[in-house]
């Protein structure tokens, strides 16, 4: 089953606008631990699944597919700044950054 044109063109704003959302964070000091910074990013990834889900259409069937495929293309846009973090992380084991809080 093919999702509705309506819930394409919605998956696609929720992904521009969820990756501007990892585009603009900036890696403080202190850090958080990896640990915390995954439990963030699991929070937006719900957020964004909640916020939309008001807004799919079509049967239950297809709104819940399109939920599922958004979720899926938030977590893989996820994946790549958890990675950008973990080599923060590293890189902050390496200097004079102080430990990051849990």
């Amino acid at each position: 089953m093919a999702l509705l044109q309506a819930n394409r063109d919605l998956i696609s704003t929720a992904i521009k606008e969820f990756n501007v959302l990892l585009n603009q964070q900036v890696f403080s000091d202190p850090p958080v631990s990896e640990e915390a910074m995954v439990t963030v990013v699991n929070d937006w990834v719900n957020f964004y699944i909640n916020y939309y889900r008001r807004q799919v259409v079509g049967e239950q069937q297809e709104k819940d597919r399109a939920l599922q495929e958004l979720r899926q293309e938030l977590n893989i846009l996820s994946a790549p700044f958890l990675a950008k973090y973990r080599a923060f992380l590293k890189s902050c084991e390496h200097s004079d950054h102080p430990r990051p809080f849990s």
